[in-house]
C-alpha cells in the first residue's frame, strides 16, 4: 500500500480541490463582514507559510495566536501547521499572569494577535522572552516594534509581499502540529501537545455518523472559540467534508448568533450550554425562530435538560450533548443522532476506550450501572503534560480524566461530577453534581451550581448558588423542596444565594473558584 503521511493540511487541500465554492463567512456582532471560499483561502494560507518562513521561523517552532473565530485565525492554523510550525492558541480569557507564564513555558517565537487584544498583549510582552514577530491581523499597523524588541508586522502585508507557493505536509506525521492550555480553573494551566497523526485520527472520529457526522451540504455555526482544543476539532473537520463554515468572531451574544444562523442558512449549530441560553432568551422575546437550523451540539458542561427540551421543542431541532476534555484533542463522546434522550453524554466513537475505576484506580469489575472514575486511552489522548517528562498514564496506558462517571446497558455515558468537587461532609461525600441536575430542571431556574463551604462541626457543607431565568424570582424553599426525596437529606444545601451572573470560565463554564473565593 501506499504510504500516505496523516498530516492535517491535508483537509484544506482536499476542500480547496472537491469544494472550492464552499464558503468560510466572518462576522462581527452577527453582521457578516468577510466572505471566502476553500480555493482561496488554501492560497492565502499557503502563501502565509512562506511568509512565516521567510522571517526565519522553522518547523517545530511554536507560534502563538491571541485570536478569535475569523478567517484570518483560521488562516494562521493551516498557514503555520502547513509550514511544520506549532500552533499555539492562546485563551484570551486567562488572566495575564496565567498568559505570560504560558507563553514563556512554550517559549513561542511569534505570535499574531487582534487589534482589540493588543493591550492584553502588550501588558505582558516584557515577560515573553522567546517572542521575535508580533503580526497584527486586522488593519494595517506595521514596522516599528512592540516594547522595543518585539519586531511588528502586518497581517495583510505581509502575506501581499509573498507570491512564491510553499509545499506543505514536509515533515513525519507524528511531528507537532498544536500547542493548547487547559483552562487553570483546578490550578495552573497545563499544555497539551496535539500531532499530525492525533489530530488527523481525532478528524476521522469526529466525522463519524454516531459521532459529529457533518456533511458536504450542511453549514456549521462555531460559536465554541478556536483556542479551545481547536475549536473541538471542526476547524479540520469542516473542511474535511467541504462544509460551509461561519465564524461569528468575538460576539457569541444571543442576538448575533440567531441573525447568523437565519441569514447563513445553519444547519448544524456547535457551542456550550450558556451560548444557548443566551439564543433561547432572544428568541422567546423577539418570538424568531430558526428554520434552517437541524441540529445543536452542546458540550463543555452538563447542559439542563429544561434547556434541551426547549430548544427540541420550540425550534425542532436535534440536540446533541457530547462530553471532552482538552486532553482528548478534544471530543470523548456524543449523543448519536437517534439517541431517544440527549440528557447523557453518549458514546465514544472507534478509536476511544473507557473504563471506570475505583477511588484507588483499580478496574471495577462491572462496568455498567455503577458510578467510577473514568479513565481514557487512544490515539489523540495526552500521554504527558507539555514541558513535563512525567507520565501521567496508569499501567494500562489510560489517561485518568477526574470526572465520576457512569455508563448504561446501552453503553452510554453520564458524566457524576468532577472528583475535585465532592464535599466531604462529617466523614462522607456529598456529590454537588446531583444536585445541580435535580435543580437545573426547575423552569425557573437558568444556572445552578454547588459548592463546600467550610463547617467546624461537618468539615464541609454544600450551599446552592442560582441564577434565576428572566422575569422570575428565587424560592429557596422550592427548590429544598423539589431536592427532598431524591438526594439525602443531609445533602439538602444549608444556603440558596441567587447571583445576577453567574461566573464562566473562559470555555463558557461555570467558576467554581470563583464562586468558592465569593461564597465560601
Amino acid at each position: 500500500m501506499q504510504s500516505y503521511s496523516l498530516t492535517t493540511d491535508k483537509f484544506l487541500d482536499h476542500a480547496a480541490k472537491w469544494s472550492a465554492g464552499r464558503e468560510v463567512v466572518t462576522a462581527d456582532r452577527g453582521e457578516v463582514i468577510d466572505r471566502i471560499d476553500y480555493r482561496a483561502l488554501r492560497d492565502r494560507s499557503n502563501r502565509l507559510s512562506g511568509a512565516l518562513l521567510e522571517q526565519g521561523l522553522a518547523p517545530g517552532d511554536r507560534f502563538a495566536t491571541l485570536a478569535w473565530n475569523t478567517r484570518r485565525h483560521l488562516e494562521l492554523i493551516y498557514a503555520t501547521t502547513g509550514a511544520g510550525l506549532v500552533c499555539h492558541t492562546l485563551n484570551p480569557r486567562l488572566t495575564a499572569d496565567h498568559l505570560g507564564a504560558i507563553v514563556n513555558e512554550a517559549s513561542d517565537r511569534a505570535i499574531a494577535v487582534e487589534r482589540d487584544l493588543l493591550p492584553l498583549f502588550e501588558s505582558v510582552a516584557d515577560r515573553c522572552v522567546a517572542i521575535e514577530h508580533l503580526v497584527t491581523l486586522d488593519g494595517t499597523d506595521g514596522d516599528g516594534t512592540c516594547g522595543g524588541r518585539i519586531r511588528r508586522l502586518a497581517y495583510e502585508t505581509m502575506l501581499g509581499a509573498m507570491e512564491a507557493t510553499t509545499a506543505w505536509g514536509q515533515f513525519d506525521e507524528n511531528a507537532p502540529a498544536g500547542l493548547c492550555y487547559t483552562s487553570g480553573t483546578t490550578g495552573r494551566p497545563k499544555g497539551v501537545l496535539y500531532t499530525h497523526r492525533s489530530n488527523y485520527l481525532h478528524t476521522l472520529r469526529a466525522l463519524q455518523a454516531d459521532a459529529i457526522a457533518l456533511r458536504a451540504s450542511d453549514s456549521i455555526l462555531v460559536a465554541v472559540p478556536l483556542f479551545h482544543a481547536n475549536g473541538w476539532g471542526l476547524p479540520f473537520a469542516a473542511p474535511a467534508v467541504g462544509a460551509k463554515m461561519v465564524l461569528p468572531g468575538r460576539h457569541t451574544d444571543g442576538a448575533s448568533l440567531a441573525k447568523l444562523i437565519r441569514e447563513e442558512s445553519v444547519t448544524v449549530a456547535v457551542g456550550v450550554h450558556t451560548v444557548w441560553l443566551g439564543v433561547m432568551e432572544h428568541l422567546a422575546a423577539t418570538g424568531q425562530t430558526l428554520p434552517s437550523l437541524e441540529r445543536v451540539l452542546i458540550g463543555g458542561s452538563r447542559c439542563p435538560a429544561d434547556l434541551i427540551e426547549r430548544m427540541e421543542q420550540k425550534l425542532g431541532v436535534r440536540v446533541q450533548t457530547s462530553w471532552g476534555m482538552t486532553e482528548l484533542s478534544p471530543v470523548g463522546t456524543v449523543a448519536p443522532l437517534d439517541a431517544k434522550t440527549s440528557t447523557g453524554a453518549g458514546k465514544p466513537a472507534v478509536g476511544l476506550d473507557l473504563k471506570l475505576t475505583d477511588a484507588q484506580g483499580v478496574t471495577l469489575e462491572t462496568q455498567y450501572g455503577v458510578v467510577g472514575r473514568l479513565k481514557v486511552k487512544g490515539a489523540s489522548v495526552v500521554d504527558r503534560y507539555y514541558a513535563s517528562d512525567d507520565n501521567i498514564l496508569d499501567d494500562e496506558g489510560y489517561f485518568d480524566t477526574g470526572d465520576l462517571a457512569s455508563i448504561d446497558d446501552n453503553g452510554n455515558l453520564t458524566i457524576r461530577g468532577r472528583t475535585k468537587d465532592l464535599i466531604k461532609s462529617g466523614g462522607e461525600w456529598i456529590n454537588p453534581a446531583e444536585i445541580e441536575i435535580i435543580v437545573s430542571g426547575d423552569p425557573n431556574v437558568e444556572q445552578a451550581a454547588v459548592i463546600g463551604r467550610a463547617h467546624p462541626r461537618w468539615g464541609e457543607r454544600p450551599v446552592l448558588v442560582v441564577k434565576s431565568r428572566p422575569e422570575t424570582g428565587l424560592d429557596s424553599e422550592r427548590l429544598l423542596d423539589r431536592l427532598r426525596g431524591k438526594v439525602a437529606n443531609w445533602w439538602l444545601p444549608d444556603e440558596v444565594i441567587e447571583v445576577d451572573q453567574m461566573p464562566l470560565t473562559g470555555t463558557g463554564k461555570i467558576d467554581k473558584n470563583r464562586l468558592r473565593t465569593d461564597f465560601a
